[in-house]
């Protein structure tokens, strides 16, 4: 009979400390993969960034600003996309504007990004009388208020046709300013800075599934009011362009931050003029 013997060898046990190694070795692609999907869910079809760069839409929105426009409330196309990539035939889910809200849209010729304020809608008629919005025949209540004020900056320049001002250290532009309200309810402020070419126009007729735009700096703004030209007027938009509604002021700079210097990232912010809403 063969005795059979226990081994003497000890049992090895898993070092605890090569498990965790194990753990942490995992790869880290999947993270960025989900975390890519999320970004770009979110900013195809809830709210995406966009900056303001130009003073059409003075006095609520600067140069310099930056906003959240919400993706959702007319609907999505290829427009909604990153890169435009032409994955949604049409428009989807589509909704229509209402008057007085502020839109980013796509340029009817060369696709950039513009923000306007909606005037008028399909089957509107739109004119301007000595600078006054006439909508279907009736003129839009238009009440002379106290004159917007903005202090002068790397983003902010003074037209020649208002009033620039010393004070203190700086400079600031003054501006004659009108209250306007829709027949919906909707009150906005706007810019007028005097007799224009583009104070009396029309009348025009919206067509179905277009919109008429506007910018609330009414005589430095290249709106529906012009032909659409690459850079210049926009002409009568048709909605299927239509990118998103202005939802919340994220950021605002005057211009003066330098990447070198970090401390001028916070002294050229104006916080007094972040999370504003419309």
């Amino acid at each position: 009979m063969t005795d059979t013997t226990a081994s003497t060898e000890p049992e090895t046990k898993p070092n605890s400390d090569e498990t965790e190694a194990e753990k942490k070795e995992e790869p880290f692609w999947p993270f960025l993969l989900k975390l890519a999907l999320f970004v770009l869910i979110f900013r195809s079809f809830m709210f995406s960034p966009f900056t303001i760069p130009s003073e059409s839409m003075l006095p609520r929105l600067w140069n310099g600003d930056y906003l959240f426009a919400a993706k959702w409330p007319y609907g999505f196309t290829k427009y909604s996309l990153p890169g435009e990539v032409p994955l949604i035939p049409g428009r989807i889910l589509a909704g229509q504007p209402e008057r007085g809200d502020v839109v980013i849209f796509k340029h009817p010729i060369d696709k950039t990004d513009y923000i306007k304020r909606v005037i008028g809608l399909p089957g509107d008629q739109i004119a301007m009388q000595d600078g006054q919005v006439i909508l279907n025949g009736e003129p839009v209540p238009k009440e002379k208020i106290a004159d917007f004020v903005i202090p002068l900056s790397t983003n902010t320049d003074c037209h020649p046709n208002a009033a620039e001002e010393s004070v203190g250290e700086g400079s600031i532009c003054r501006y004659e300013q009108y209250r306007e309200t829709l027949p919906n309810g909707v009150s906005f402020n706007v810019i007028d800075l005097g007799q224009r070419p583009a104070d009396n126009f029309g009348p025009v007729l919206v067509p179905e599934g277009q919109m008429f735009l506007m910018g609330d700096n009414r005589d430095n703004s290249q709106d529906s009011r012009f032909p659409a030209a690459i850079g210049g007027g926009v002409g009568i938009v048709d909605q299927d362009l239509l990118v998103g509604r202005a939802s919340m002021i994220m950021w605002s700079t005057d211009g003066g931050a330098e990447w070198l210097l970090p401390w001028t990232w916070f002294t050229a912010a104006r916080w007094d003029r972040m999370g504003g809403s419309f």
